[in-house]
């Protein structure tokens, strides 16, 4: 009975309740439970198990660049990163209030690792993300075009709760590509939160962009209405390499 019981619940695809119910055969916990107490375990297990399942899944396709995590974030070297701003931002209310958070510095400050820890966090909290190198992303959405999966594609991005935008403006913007960063940007405006990473200060963003009327449109939409993380400072990166050296 208890056999054929497991059985139905692995064919209904109840993991969790299924391996609860197993270990429960296995211990003296049923013993110790009402049976209400018993129903709501397996409950809970189901329920717990489902929501694991949704956050690994959510988390491989976000696509992450780095496997990051806000608690390892290092503020020990000065690089204009306040932690208070960090613990707010944690709290996920610009996801919330559908803001834009921009991320900028010179390179090798840490703006990918922060990005990807934010992002990962938002997916622990039951948001769908998508991590993307901008200019990569321009490129798919190229070859999305001559294939005739453009729309597909961006109801896609549409969909995301939050849109990581990497590297941006590191290579120049072609027509095809402004148009498209167009449509993203206005298919989220107010209703989804992009956060862009870039080495070039927000004030150039509009040379980055080029042509003036798709600038004027992009930038209108999202620097009103951002938050932003301004870092500074040497590479992490070199600051690593130089410190290893002194013991060489």
């Amino acid at each position: 009975m208890n056999t054929e019981t497991l059985d139905k619940m692995r064919t209904l695809r109840l993991f969790g309740m299924s391996e609860a119910f197993k270990t429960s055969l296995e211990s003296t916990v049923k013993e110790t439970l009402t049976q209400d107490q018993f129903i709501h375990m397996l409950i809970v297990s189901e329920w717990d198990d489902r929501r694991q399942r949704a956050v690994e899944r959510a988390i491989k396709q976000a696509n992450f660049r780095y496997k990051a995590s806000l608690e390892q974030i290092d503020y020990s070297v000065e690089r204009g990163l306040d932690k208070n701003q960090v613990h707010r931002l944690a709290s996920l209310d610009f996801l919330k209030e559908h803001k834009d958070l921009f991320i900028t510095g010179s390179t090798g400050t840490g703006k990918s690792y922060l990005s990807s820890a934010l992002g990962f966090h938002a997916c622990q909290n039951g948001y769908k993300v998508l991590y993307a190198n901008k200019a990569k992303l321009m490129g798919q959405l190229k070859m999305a075009k001559a294939k005739g999966t453009i729309i597909k594609e961006m109801k896609r991005i549409e969909r995301m709760d939050l849109l990581i935008l990497d590297d941006f403006g590191l290579q120049p913007f072609d027509t095809q590509a402004r148009a498209s960063l167009l449509d993203i940007i206005e298919d989220r405006h107010n209703r989804r939160s992009t956060m862009i990473t870039s080495q070039i200060p927000v004030k150039e963003w509009y040379d980055v962009i080029g042509e003036k009327t798709v600038a004027d449109a992009v930038l209108d939409r999202i620097v009103h209405h951002s938050v932003r993380v301004e870092l500074f400072g040497e590479s992490l990166r070199r600051r690593k390499i130089k410190e290893e050296n002194v013991f060489l």
